[in-house]
Formats: structure tokens, sequence, C-alpha cells
């Protein structure tokens, strides 16, 4: 009976695995492109959700040298997700856990070029989040 058990639930996870793979990869195809706009204050604000292996947007365009202001979540659930930029040689440096309430992220880009953003979460020995989609690209333009 244990032993049913078991396999049951180890046949489960592969299915889900199974489907959730080829699910993950088609999201990471898809882009959605967000270009910041400049507030009359000067600040560029962006809204970013992540959730389900997915960051909306996860193609974002700033400028170069101007605030940056992401008011960033994640959708509701029990998994965590958090957001990961990474690139010190622009002046960004983020490691964010998200949650439900949107958190303000504030920084300012000081070099041109295309820096990956993430979620570094990972369970035990499956595929992290970022490995099954949960990234995007913040381009910083002149």
């Amino acid at each position: 009976m244990v032993h049913d058990t078991t396999k049951l639930l180890f046949l489960t996870c592969c299915l889900c695995l199974a489907v959730a793979g080829p699910a993950a990869a088609f999201a990471q195809d898809q882009k959605d492109v967000y270009v910041a706009k400049v507030d009359p204050d000067g600040v560029q604000r962006i809204r970013l959700e992540g959730g389900g292996y997915f960051f909306k947007p996860n193609h974002i365009v700033v400028k170069v040298n101007g605030q940056v202001e992401l008011l960033a979540s994640r959708e509701a659930g029990i998994t965590p997700h958090d957001l990961v930029i990474k690139a010190p040689e622009a002046g960004i440096a983020v490691e964010v856990d998200l949650a439900a309430e949107p958190k303000k992220i504030a920084f300012t880009p000081t070099a041109v070029g295309k820096f990956p953003f993430y979620c570094g979460k990972k369970l035990l020995f499956f595929a992290s989040h970022r490995e099954r989609g949960m990234e995007g690209l913040l381009e910083v333009v002149p």
C-alpha cells in the first residue's frame, strides 16, 4: 500500500514536469516588450508581475542614467518567487523576494546594455524557476 502511494506520487510529479516543461519553453519564447515612459517627475515607472514561471512584462526598455522604479509583485499562491538583476557594470544590484503586495524597487542604470533578470528560486533537485522560463531582459538604451 505504501509503495503504491509512493509510486503514484512519483508518477504524478513526472507527469506534471513533462507537461510544465514545454509550457515553460513556450512562455519563454513569448516576448512582452514594455518601453518605460518618463513621468513628469523624471522617474521611469514599470509595473512587473511574476508568477507561474513567468514575468510580465519580460522585456523592459529604460533609458540610461534615469531613475527607474519597479513596482514588483507575484501572483497569488504559495510558490515563492524573487527578482534578481545582477549588473554591477551598470550600477544595478537587485535581489528581492516578491509578495502579493507590490514592492517598490528603485535604481539608476549607469551603462547601456542588455541585462537578464530572473527568479533565483529552486526546489530541491527540480529545475530552477529560471530554467523553467522565469526570466526576462532589462534593456538600457541611450
